[in-house]
């Protein structure tokens, strides 16, 4: 298993129990229920998608019988997606407690960040499955 596919997937299940303490703080504190953003980002973009990221890359190129079109690609992705991720939820939760117009800015600049990620790995993708295999003459 290549060493970004593993790390997509041992960061699948971080998110997945921080997201865990969220909904138990959530449940126990009015205000952090606030928090719903960040709680079902960790959830989707971080326990989810990391996950179908991970296991992605390393099953349908051997479902197809054939090489990942960009492991580099993998790992740009890799690190695109969970900086993109965290620096969204970090600085959405500051905004939430003290709102500020640069906060929401970076915010979305993080959230474009994470949004190219997902693109890297549909384009990749795509590329591993579409791209015809060369037959031997």
């Amino acid at each position: 298993m290549d060493t970004f596919v593993r790390r997509f997937i041992i960061m699948s299940i971080v998110y997945l129990g921080i997201s865990s303490l969220v909904g138990i703080a959530m449940l126990g504190s009015e205000k952090a229920m606030a928090l719903k953003f960040v709680h079902s980002h960790l959830n989707m973009l971080g326990w989810v998608s990391m996950m179908i990221y991970g296991v992605g890359y390393h099953i349908l190129p051997k479902f197809m019988g054939r090489a990942m079109h960009s492991k580099a690609l993998g790992e740009i992705q890799f690190w695109m997606a969970n900086i993109g991720l965290v620096a969204m939820l970090l600085f959405y939760t500051v905004n939430v407690y003290s709102p500020s117009g640069a906060l929401v800015m970076v915010t979305v600049a993080a959230g474009v960040l994470e949004t190219v990620s997902i693109f890297l790995f549909f384009y990749n993708m795509l590329m591993t499955l579409m791209t015809p295999v060369q037959q031997p003459q």
